[in-house]
């Protein structure tokens, strides 16, 4: 796991050097995406911190938030839903002190000092399968022509029924009755 910033930083170097990394976490992120995981609070501000991990049929990812916007539980739940493991976890990251004075340096050297910043750790363990068939769908998506008849067909016919609706009472006791004084 990701003890300090360049732990990080190198963890993301590796990812934009090899393509696989990359189209794997595109299709990881399509996946969140697509169960509106981002709709709960604070999901959209996790980052990477680890992976991906790739095992036989698993593909695992470890996401960072600061330890006041911990990630909603109800988002991760809908995950579990599709046969994710989702592990939550608190643990500390390490990052350099802002410098205000030659103090926040470490000694004989020009390097800030390191302080610890509580976070949450989000491990999620997605199925390749999963991942695949979202993926799928989406090429689908892309790839369907859309016929604007049947979209207009659609909207006439709703707009039908809602006058119809409005129009009709739904049954004789919905007629107006005389007002009494």
């Amino acid at each position: 796991m990701a003890k300090n910033i360049a732990d990080v930083i190198e963890n993301i170097k590796t990812i934009y050097m090899t393509d696989s990394s990359l189209n794997s976490l595109l299709d990881f992120e399509r996946v969140i995406d697509e169960l509106d995981v981002y709709a709960f609070a604070n999901w959209k501000h996790g980052e990477l911190v680890a992976g991906p991990k790739y095992e036989k049929y698993f593909v695992a990812c470890v996401f960072m938030w600061p330890y006041k916007k911990m990630p909603d539980p109800r988002g991760a739940e809908r995950l579990l839903d599709y046969d994710c493991e989702v592990k939550y976890k608190k643990d500390v990251l390490e990052v350099p002190k802002r410098i205000k004075s030659p103090d926040d340096l470490e000694p004989g050297t020009k390097m800030p000092q390191m302080k610890q910043v509580p976070v949450w750790l989000v491990e999620i363990v997605m199925p390749k399968r999963l991942m695949q068939e979202i993926h799928r769908g989406s090429l689908e998506l892309e790839n369907d022509t859309i016929d604007t008849e049947d979209i207009e067909q659609a909207y006439e016919t709703s707009a039908d029924e809602k006058v119809y609706q409005t129009d009709q009472p739904a049954d004789a006791s919905a007629q107006l009755q005389p007002q009494q004084p």
